[in-house]
């Protein structure tokens, strides 16, 4: 792949108000992010309509729309089939984590993550997409 600059806004979608909070919190701590977050597949796809990120960080396993649904209609989006994203799940098993791979996600991160890391493994898995 080419390389391409290093994200700066991020799109954090999880049904779960903790998991968001926690993720909202711990990239905030890096002054190059805007972080814009949504508690829904749907709701995220309507934020991509006017919100245009470099990067999504997807829960794959919500209520109404997986995250890997949330991603197709995303890229639907004029401007946005080119879209990355990366995974945060509890299913992060090889099958899982492989089948999201091949179907071009980034990267996973499983669930339970370390907060305070997460900034850098999302830089690092950036890096070494698009090196």
């Amino acid at each position: 792949m080419a390389r391409m600059p290093i994200f700066q806004t991020v799109l954090h979608v999880d049904d779960d108000d903790d998991v968001r909070t926690i993720v909202g919190l711990a990239l905030s701590m890096n002054s190059r992010l805007t972080v814009v977050q949504s508690s829904s597949g749907p709701e995220a796809v309507e934020l991509c309509k006017n919100f245009r990120p470099d990067l999504l960080l997807l829960d794959l396993m919500m209520p109404g729309m997986t995250g890997e649904e949330a991603w197709a209609k995303i890229r639907k989006i004029p401007g946005l089939s080119e879209v990355p994203a990366v995974f945060l799940t509890a299913k992060a098993d090889s099958q899982t984590n492989l089948h999201l791979l091949a179907n071009g996600a980034l990267g996973v991160i499983a669930k339970p993550f370390n907060p305070i890391e997460i900034s850098k493994r999302l830089d690092d898995i950036w890096v070494t997409a698009f090196e």
